[in-house]
């Protein structure tokens, strides 16, 4: 039965793409609903493991269980396994007397949706790809909303409403915390700034391509922040006008420093570009099913980005093609204006709206 207290299970893990819009939809519900209790649903192996305790939030943890791909071993036991899973999710939905069911898709999502459709309680599914998951096509098919980062989604009944994300990054001015930004990287606000960055983890062909580039683009009047992932610093050049770091702890800074981003095409990341007008040159990776392109695509035909195969990515095409586009301040300025008209800053508050609004209901 549901009570005067919103009683909500956000569940969603694994990688950055499904913890980051998680943790910025919870922290929209606690802000504008400080009545609502929220429990997370993860694993052990996620990223969730540290980053949702270390929000303040409570995590509930399942054994991952991965849809089998080819009959072996894992197939068969693949029943009695996803059948336990099932039965620890439903009684915790009793137990806390969970109203809604919030997903952002990963490997705890099918038992999370299942147990809540055998109990009848509602649910919330946020696509964050063009190109949806397997755990969201069978959330979707009886949510009581739908809601996506992109347009153009095959999920039913889809509505856009962009990726949720940290506040100091959606409502992030970059013109006003440029120069702060800039000086605080060691750079020099006078010269143009490529962030150049694979995410967390790096990415080897972007890393030695800038790498390689770096000379030329500091003898034309250019310079690079150069994220190249944790423990992918070592063997860089050491030049003036080329500051490597591993990591950013509060990208927000990264993004007000540059004035052009040379990234992976991450459905996160596309969505914080354009949420901060940052003009982007994405080099999707390769692998996958594809939902990387996916996920640039329309953000390029906004004008707001440019799109680079990752077999074609070099040090050459760096120097011939992002080197004049850094220098191009008029083209940046159309693109930053493009990119911003696409992006979109309130996803977490209207995600927190619908999720609250439907325990609210239940």
């Amino acid at each position: 039965m549901p009570t005067s207290t919103p009683r909500i299970l956000l569940a969603g893990g694994g990688s950055a793409g499904h913890v980051s819009p998680l943790l910025a939809t919870a922290a929209q519900i606690t802000h504008s609903c400080p009545e609502a209790e929220v429990i997370v649903l993860g694993t052990q192996e996620g990223l969730e493991a540290d980053l949702v305790p270390a929000a303040g939030y409570e995590l509930v943890t399942i054994d991952k269980v991965p849809f089998p791909r080819r009959p072996n071993g894992d197939a068969l036991r693949f029943p009695g396994r996803f059948g336990a899973t099932l039965r620890s999710v439903r009684t915790l939905l009793r137990e806390r007397e969970i109203d809604v069911v919030a997903g952002f898709g990963g490997y705890v999502c099918p038992p999370a949706y299942l147990a809540a459709a055998s109990l009848r309680r509602p649910l919330v599914v946020h696509e964050a790809n063009r190109r949806p998951g397997l755990a969201n096509r069978l959330g979707a098919r009886r949510a009581a909303a739908v809601l996506t980062a992109f347009e153009g989604s095959s999920l039913p009944g889809a509505r856009r409403i962009g990726m949720p994300m940290r506040e100091g990054i959606a409502h992030l001015d970059r013109a006003a915390r440029r120069e702060q930004a800039v000086r605080g990287f060691g750079l020099d606000p006078a010269r143009p700034v490529l962030l150049a960055t694979g995410g967390s983890l790096g990415a080897l062909r972007l890393n030695t391509a800038v790498a390689e580039a770096a000379a030329a683009f500091i003898e034309n009047g250019a310079q690079i922040l150069h994220v190249t992932g944790r423990g992918k610093a070592g063997g860089m050049p050491e030049l003036e006008g080329y500051e490597v770091v591993e990591y950013v702890g509060a990208m927000e800074d990264a993004y007000a420093a540059a004035d052009l981003a040379l990234t992976r095409s991450g459905a996160g990341t596309v969505c914080e570009l354009t949420a901060v007008g940052l003009p982007a040159v994405l080099v999707p990776l390769p692998i996958g099913n594809g939902e990387q392109a996916l996920n640039g695509e329309q953000v390029v035909a906004a004008g707001g980005a440019l799109m680079i195969a990752d077999g074609e990515l070099d040090a050459a095409s760096l120097r011939e093609q992002v080197l004049p586009l850094l220098r191009d301040q008029d083209r940046l300025s159309a693109m930053a204006e493009a990119s911003r008209a696409f992006g979109i800053t309130d996803a977490a508050e209207v995600m927190a709206d619908v999720v609250t609004g439907v325990a609210r209901r239940a």
